[in-house]
């Protein structure tokens, strides 16, 4: 079983290159937001309670986020493993994920982190916001926002797993297919 966080910044193609880790690998993409959107969606017991912490303008507790991880993975039991885009985005959801996959006999393999520059990321964003019709799209005060809010949480992840070996940084600029070469350099170390 292959499993991969996937780490870039807003704007640094994680969707692009995930959508191309699926169909090579066979793996299933698990997104953070999609997993809530579903929860909420259809009232399930844990979009529920997320749905109440965020009516209080609170974060939603990460056992609450662990606890739809688990469904999802344990929605897919023949999976050949899981792309984690979103999560771990702190020290303990990364030690909760690794409990998770440990009760599965399995672990993170790589955390594989796509890097662009912070021009880059507004140029990029911007471009799409004239099109994904998402106002957050358009403000560059939120666009750096988001960028630095990206790097203070995930640094912390990124030196977990590199303490592990595990961490590999990618160069997120340039060819679609040649960014995802060096994507599948990663993997087929593994």
């Amino acid at each position: 079983m292959t499993n991969l966080i996937l780490f870039g910044p807003p704007g640094s193609g994680k969707g692009t290159q995930a959508a191309k880790m699926i169909e090579k690998y066979g793996l299933v993409h698990i997104s953070t937001g999609d997993l809530f959107r579903y929860e909420m969606g259809n009232d399930t017991p844990l979009g529920q309670q997320a749905k109440a912490y965020m009516a209080k303008g609170e974060l939603v507790p990460d056992s609450v986020t662990i606890g739809m991880l688990k469904n999802k993975v344990e929605s897919h039991p023949d999976s050949k493993g899981f792309i984690f885009d979103g999560f771990p985005r702190t020290i303990n959801q990364a030690q909760a994920l690794d409990a998770l996959l440990a009760e599965k006999n399995a672990s993170i393999n790589a955390l594989i982190a796509l890097q662009v520059d912070d021009e880059e990321i507004v140029q990029r964003i911007k471009k799409r916001g004239a099109t994904s019709g998402r106002p957050d799209d358009n403000d560059e005060t939120i666009i750096r926002n988001r960028i630095q809010v990206y790097k203070n949480e995930t640094t912390p992840v990124f030196d977990y797993y590199d303490r592990q070996g595990k961490s590999h940084s990618i160069n997120g600029i340039g060819g679609i297919d040649e960014i995802f070469g060096l994507i599948t350099q990663v993997i087929d170390s593994i």
